[in-house]
């Protein structure tokens, strides 16, 4: 599915790096509105929310759940309302992600960046009738702050693919297997990319891992081979720098959207698979419960989430949240496609 990677000019990158740091405001963006909020994160006054991850719920989508992190404390788990059901303190914790095992068993793994010097993954046990968070393993994957993670699917033997974008701009595989009643992982380096990443999700239909590259665009990785490619760059219309958070609404075979955080003027830039054409852009506007800017982590699932989100779910951290600490918006992602449909909203 990846063509042969082409590299790009040292020249080039200064200059998408250089924009991060000058205020740009990118193509006229259509404007949503959440349907709920989480309860802030419990580190006021800082830059501390960061990423969310959705557990669906099968048998009663309306009962799902969001795990969010703290960065400076931990994970937080909530309800559809943004009703906060349990914590966990965990440490330095940037992004986060989740599998669904099944028998009730959901393994959470968020990326533990508590040793500047070397990123670990963080293993939590989620148990979806309570929302609460079972510590497991901390597995250390290799040199580099630990900041990006993602998960792919688990393999037929049980084995389980975790991604890693530490800031050092590495990408590691890091395979995690069942072992004496708790987890082990082996690593390896997948790729590089020229600066620091972040965002990170798979396609698993396709074996593609997608990681959002700050001050470049975004990357589209072969997991089996290493092979990549830059598909979207920081052009400061579609997406401005910086390039945060990743998620992707699959759709059949290979179709679907990719959502990324175009950080720099607090807007999303939206992409349809599998060509990565860029479909339009939306901001999360002020309404009931607030605006969403400076957005880090974003998570998206299309499928129903009963009656307050019939046709899919999409959280965003809140950067801003005044008077409150950060937090995470929730809106319906049909609501998002209506809208890049209509093309209604100002920039």
């Amino acid at each position: 599915m990846i063509r042969p990677f082409h590299a790009f000019s040292l020249v080039s990158l200064a200059i998408a790096a250089a924009c991060a740091s000058i205020p740009v405001t990118g193509d006229p963006a259509v404007r949503v509105t959440a349907v709920a909020e989480t309860k802030p994160v419990g580190t006021a006054n800082d830059d501390a929310a960061d990423d969310p991850a959705i557990w669906r719920n099968p048998d009663d989508p309306a009962k799902s759940l969001i795990v969010g992190t703290d960065k400076k404390a931990g994970l937080h788990v909530y309800d559809l309302a943004g009703r906060e059901l349990a914590f966990s303190q965990g440490g330095l914790l940037n992004n986060v992600d989740l599998v669904d095992l099944g028998k009730g068993r959901v393994l959470v793994a968020a990326s533990d960046r508590t040793d500047p010097a070397t990123a670990h993954i963080q293993l939590a046990l989620l148990d979806p009738s309570s929302g609460a968070l079972t510590r497991a393993e901390r597995i250390e994957v290799g040199p580099g702050e630990g900041y990006g993670i993602c998960i792919g699917a688990p393999k037929p033997d049980g084995t389980i693919p975790v991604y890693s974008a530490p800031k050092n701009g590495v990408i590691y595989r890091t395979t995690i297997v069942s072992a004496r009643g708790g987890y082990a992982g082996t690593t390896e380096t997948l790729t590089t990319v020229p600066s620091q990443p972040e965002g990170c999700v798979v396609d698993t239909r396709t074996g593609t891992l997608y990681v959002g590259e700050e001050a470049a665009g975004i990357w589209a990785i072969d997991t089996d081979t290493g092979a990549k490619e830059l598909v979207a760059r920081v052009d400061n219309r579609l997406l401005v720098a910086d390039v945060e958070g990743l998620a992707l609404a699959e759709e059949g075979e290979e179709g679907g959207w990719l959502v990324a955080s175009s950080q720099g003027d607090n807007a999303f830039a939206v992409f349809r698979l599998p060509g990565m054409e860029p479909v339009g852009r939306f901001r999360i506007a002020a309404g009931t419960f607030g605006s969403a800017e400076e957005t880090d982590g974003i998570e998206l699932d299309p499928r129903s989430f009963g009656p307050d989100f019939p046709d899919g779910l999409f959280v965003a951290q809140d950067g801003i949240n005044p008077p409150a600490a950060q937090n995470f918006k929730l809106v319906r992602w049909d609501a998002i496609l209506a809208a890049l449909e209509a093309g209604t909203g100002a920039p």
